[in-house]
């Protein structure tokens, strides 16, 4: 027959655990190691001490070229632009005594020159040239048409003489490559006071030479 042990109260069992806890930690020496943590003086880990940052300037000498090592530093001076007003250029002829024929004047001219054109037949060559400023002073070029050169007139540079209405002549060159008049036109156009807008028919007599009727 088993005898039962008699239940413990709250108090009992609680006293009984705290008897028991307490031979556990004697026989891990934890209460000698509690008391020397608490005799033991609190000593806080040093705080480490940033070091200021010094920042070290130097004056540095900027490198001269050895050509102008030795010379004096330049001096500067203010300088004051003034805008000036230049006036907008204009086209302006060469000879400020020119004077431009008019459209109807330049028509009028090339009318006259076709009705004598016809009137002198087909027996030679004609052809008509309207002056232009370029034609009658300056540089004094007379252009001749491309065609009638390559059709009519000698292939090499050749002197050509100009014959005007009162049998006056006129040496002239011509030039093969440019196909115009040079040395020599500037006398017969001065001579005959020939001016911007007039029509001249040159009429080619001979393989060297032309008739010129100025208009």
């Amino acid at each position: 027959m088993v005898v039962a042990k008699p239940k413990l109260s709250y108090e009992e069992s609680r006293q009984k655990r705290i008897e028991e806890n307490k031979k556990r930690m004697e026989a891990l020496n934890l209460p000698q190691l509690s008391q020397a943590l608490r005799t033991s003086p609190f000593k806080p880990s040093p705080k480490k001490q940033s070091k200021p940052r010094i920042v070290e300037k130097q004056l540095v000498v900027v490198r001269r070229s050895s050509r102008v090592a030795n010379l004096p530093s330049p001096v500067y001076k203010e300088v004051v632009v003034e805008r000036v007003a230049i006036p907008r250029r204009t086209s302006k002829p060469r000879d400020l005594n020119l004077v431009y024929a008019s459209e109807e004047d330049r028509a009028e001219a090339l009318e006259k020159a076709e009705k004598l054109e016809s009137s002198l037949g087909t027996d030679f060559p004609i052809f008509i040239k309207s002056m232009l400023p370029s034609h009658v002073s300056g540089g004094f070029w007379l252009g001749l048409p491309v065609h009638f050169c390559k059709t009519n007139l000698p292939k090499r540079d050749e002197v050509m003489t100009l014959i005007d209405e009162e049998g006056e002549e006129y040496p002239t060159i011509y030039l093969v490559r440019k196909t115009g008049l040079s040395g020599g036109w500037k006398g017969f156009a001065v001579a005959h006071e020939l001016a911007d807008g007039d029509a001249v028919v040159f009429q080619l007599v001979r393989s060297t030479t032309f008739k010129v009727i100025a208009l």
